[in-house]
């Protein structure tokens, strides 16, 4: 996985203080030596990897694996998974309506929220008056 697309876009994580080694956040001339353990945060969850070697110019996103391991714990996908399956659910002020979709599967997410909700309520109703 490549951590970024572009060298630009990884310059400005570094300013924006995205970027971390040993909990400080580094410049985009910040040397790596294998070993370290580097930080990126990309809302909603930080990554974390290790350097497995240093190379000495660019190469192909198909060849990071070699150099590069992903030791992100399983919690931060699990908040990814959640953030996409929920981000119809909470919209950001300013991103419009929601399209034809999202309606879709809000309007799926809340008939089985409540539906399991009323099945249950509706159990317990029969339960009180025997």
């Amino acid at each position: 996985m490549r951590v970024f697309k572009t060298r630009t876009i990884a310059t400005d994580a570094c300013k924006k203080g995205r970027v971390m080694m040993g909990g400080n956040a580094v410049k985009p001339s910040r040397t790596v030596k294998p070993g370290d353990v580097v930080e990126v945060r990309k809302p909603p969850i930080t990554y974390t990897f290790r350097v497995k070697a240093v190379i000495g110019n660019r190469l192909g996103a198909k060849l990071v694996p070699e150099y590069l391991e992903n030791i992100t714990p399983q919690s931060q996908y699990d908040l990814l998974e959640m953030t996409r399956i929920s981000g119809f659910v909470d919209r950001r002020k300013g991103l419009g309506r929601p399209t034809k979709r999202d309606s879709r599967e809000l309007s799926r997410f809340r008939e089985d929220t409540y539906a399991d909700t009323f099945y249950l309520d509706f159990e317990d109703d029969d339960d009180d008056e025997d």
